[in-house]
């Protein structure tokens, strides 16, 4: 990308603010920059997959209009996400550009941490201010068995990189599945704990079809996690937000926050501030439902013009759903697979 990109501070007037229709004020913007992945996790993708071809993903300079015309529009927190974001060629040029944009307060990523050791201090230098690593498993064995090829002391040598490299906070994300990784949410909380990072439990969010385990069977909620959790450690409620879904808990005596996504167990749609931009530039109003418009349609018919684009995205609002309809017993009626919706 060219360094043209200045940075820019833009104060939406209340008739361009991103309000959609049940009042929910659009802060958050998901990137996805990628489809692809190094790892093949089991709750993510099908082990044989097909991806969207390059030719039909955003460039980067669109990206870039994406991000910049959304902070225009009030949006304050960008997080960039994949597959894996750091396989994309050339992506360390995307996070420089979007790194200037003067209204964003937090900018950060969601990454499986394998290409941490090789890009950490670059992010940081870029204005990246928190990283989210997946971590499942803290054994080799289940960590190969999970990601179906990857190695556990790769992804540790990332989590090492990101803490030297100084970030505002460091977050792993651990989704748990009953009889596959349940048994170590204490040891999880305490690998955080030792090294200063927060943690989020996931439940297992039911998008596209996998043939790997049964996701009623392995579902494993939040509220069994935590009892699992208060036999260890004293937990204490907390109001502090990342301006994502999570519901927070401080360890007392400790920095580390216990976080939980909880798509089934306490649905967080009422105060949902996000949408997600898929890597082909498709704008998902809603993680679990099709609600969505095509900006990258918008994007190369006007090349020279955001106009229209600021247009679209305000039009979006007035699709996007109260909420999802996630439902464990059944095959999921999304066939998108968790790696092309983004992170």
């Amino acid at each position: 990308m060219e360094d043209q990109h200045n940075i820019t501070t833009h104060n939406p007037s209340a008739s361009q603010r991103l309000i959609d229709r049940f009042g929910r004020e659009i802060k958050y913007l998901r990137i996805s920059v990628t489809d692809r992945c190094d790892l093949r996790c089991v709750y993510c993708m099908s082990e044989e997959m097909q991806f969207v071809p390059r030719s039909q993903l955003l460039t980067l300079e669109e990206l870039y209009r994406i991000g910049k015309t959304f902070v225009e529009l009030g949006v304050n927190k960008i997080r960039i996400t994949g597959g894996e974001p750091l396989t994309r060629r050339n992506i360390i040029q995307l996070f420089q550009s979007l790194g200037q944009l003067g209204g964003l307060r937090d900018f950060t990523l969601t990454t499986n941490g394998t290409q941490l050791p090789q890009h950490a201090a670059a992010l940081k230098a870029a204005g990246v201010t928190r990283i989210n690593i997946s971590l499942d498993t803290l054994q080799p064995d289940r960590f190969h068995a999970i990601t179906r090829t990857g190695e556990l002391q790769r992804t540790l040598a990332g989590i090492d990189a990101a803490l030297d490299a100084g970030f505002q906070r460091i977050k792993i994300n651990a989704v748990i599945l009953k009889h596959r990784n349940h048994d170590e949410v204490v040891d999880l909380v305490r690998f955080c704990q030792e090294r200063g990072m927060d943690i989020s439990f996931i439940e297992e969010m039911p998008l596209g079809v996998i043939n790997e385990h049964d996701r009623a069977e392995a579902y494993y909620s939040s509220d069994q996690i935590l009892h699992d959790l208060q036999q260890v450690y004293s937990l204490l409620p907390t109001t502090e937000t990342t301006g994502g879904p999570s519901r927070y808990y401080q360890i007392c005596g400790s920095d580390t926050r216990v976080g939980f996504i909880s798509p089934h167990s306490h649905n967080f749609c009422d105060s949902c501030n996000r949408v997600r931009m898929t890597a082909e530039g498709r704008l998902l109003l809603c993680l679990g439902q099709e609600h969505s418009m095509d900006l990258r349609r918008v994007l190369r018919a006007h090349p020279l013009d955001d106009e229209p684009l600021r247009a679209a995205i305000i039009e979006s609002m007035n699709i996007k759903p109260k909420g999802h309809d996630f439902d464990l017993t059944s095959q999921p009626v999304l066939f998108r697979h968790m790696n092309a919706t983004g992170g």
